[in-house]
């Protein structure tokens, strides 16, 4: 799978030393030289594609400073550490551990957006790459403190009182789903004071359970907090820039209650607007209502909700996916900056997970997909329809095609992947979302 932000595949069959050479080539050779960060998440494969991708860098005359297994985060930080011209994260997120991919940054430890993607793109289409002599070659150094150096920004945060923390007494479980955050987050928290219990935590790329932080793949840690009385379970994904929560009880937030409460604490303490996706939770407008501000919304991609927030000056952002984005640390998700801000969230209001959690507006959503081949018509032509359909709704065409109602929304979305539509609809109740969605699709059809 190839697109603007990287290279992604099964190692060893799509995902090939070759594809890593050319894509990495093509990189350096956009950076023009310079320095580039590189991490990994800790996948079987990751140490030969790291090997791959630095003596790469360095035949196109790029400087490398490896920081080894840590979180995307924190490679980011690594590039704002190191003024670096860019850096290489190789995860393939939440996807199984047969999966490896490269993510891309650029200087300003952004993700590449659109247009430096397709620039990249056409370097490795063209396939003429300039290898450099023996005597210009890039050099290859080590940070063995990346982490600590992500942590140490993490506690300069003016709202975050790691005394006040401290003083709580919590106790906190950990379910890193042996990625990259398996050393980071648990480290972090001790920074904090926090007790730590950890569950899945050895960085071996082995992963117990479908590592994407979904509630059917979360059982584990749910029981696991109630029966060792924890105030809170913090779940990451491979590569630690999603988070997902679950309360004292063994219930889990949801998703997209991460970024929300994330909002709740920043908005308490600066004034701006707030930013996330088209398809993440409507509770995110209301909770930045609660403090006069406006949510913008943008398509669906973490360097398009930093771009929206850029533009509108939000001062927090993130994605439904349990990516808070807080660029008072860098520009993208992080699920170490969104654990400190959960716990002096509950810290300072003195509250359990569960009752914040109740206070919160409460949507459940509602997620299908319509197969093109059953209606004969392709992507685009369906999302046109879509839009005429329903043009009196002022439907939002930024991506796909959104519609929004006094008891919900419907976004539409086309695959990139497959030949498919994705369907995802919001309301006060799961069968409330589904039926609406179902409306609509009905109208579609007919």
């Amino acid at each position: 799978m190839i697109s603007v932000s990287g290279i992604r595949g099964i190692f060893g069959s799509h995902l090939t030393p070759q594809n890593l050479v050319n894509f990495t080539s093509a990189y350096g050779i956009w950076l023009d030289g310079g320095t580039v960060v590189v991490g990994r998440d800790s996948r079987v494969t990751g140490q030969i594609c790291e090997d791959i991708v630095c003596a790469t860098l360095q035949s196109v005359g790029c400087d490398v400073i490896k920081i080894g297994i840590a979180p995307t985060p924190t490679v980011a930080m690594g590039v704002l550490k190191h003024n670096a011209d860019g850096g290489i994260i190789l995860t393939a997120s939440h996807n199984p551990a047969q999966w490896n991919a490269l993510k891309l940054l650029n200087s300003k430890s952004e993700f590449l957006d659109a247009g430096q993607g397709r620039e990249v793109l056409a370097i490795a289409d063209e396939g003429k790459f300039s290898y450099k002599p023996y005597n210009e070659i890039g050099s290859v150094t080590e940070d063995e403190n990346a982490i600590d150096s992500h942590i140490e920004e993490i506690l300069k945060l003016p709202y975050i009182d790691r005394k006040l923390i401290q003083r709580k007494n919590f106790t906190v479980a950990v379910d890193a789903v042996n990625g990259a955050g398996s050393i980071a987050l648990p480290q972090m928290l001790e920074a904090l004071g926090v007790n730590v219990k950890k569950i899945n935590c050895e960085p071996n790329g082995i992963f117990p359970h479908n590592p994407e932080p979904l509630p059917e793949n979360l059982t584990e840690i749910c029981e696991f907090v109630k029966t060792n009385d924890c105030n809170l379970g913090v779940v990451t994904d491979p590569d630690g820039d999603r988070l997902a929560l679950v309360d004292e009880n063994g219930r889990l937030f949801g998703e997209e209650y991460t970024q929300v409460a994330a909002f709740d604490l920043l908005l308490s303490k600066k004034t701006g607007n707030t930013a996330t996706n088209l398809s993440s939770s409507r509770a995110a407008d209301d909770i930045s209502k609660k403090y006069g501000q406006t949510c913008y919304r943008s398509a669906v991609g973490e360097i398009n909700v930093v771009k929206v927030m850029q533009e509108k000056s939000a001062v927090i952002g993130g994605e439904g996916n349990g990516g808070v984005i807080n660029t008072d640390l860098h520009p993208g998700r992080d699920a170490l900056v969104g654990t400190a801000m959960i716990l002096q969230l509950l810290a300072e209001r003195n509250i359990k997970a569960s009752d914040y959690r109740d206070t919160l507006p409460h949507y459940e959503m509602s997620k299908q997909k319509i197969e093109l081949s059953e209606l004969g018509m392709d992507a685009d032509d369906l999302l046109k329809k879509v839009e005429q359909t329903f043009a009196e709704q002022n439907p939002n065409t930024v991506d796909g095609v959104k519609l929004d109602f006094n008891e919900g929304w419907v976004h539409f979305r086309k695959s990139n992947t497959e030949p498919i539509i994705r369907v995802y609809s919001e309301a006060q109740t799961k069968q409330e979302a589904e039926e609406l969605a179902d409306k609509i699709i009905s109208i579609i059809r007919s």
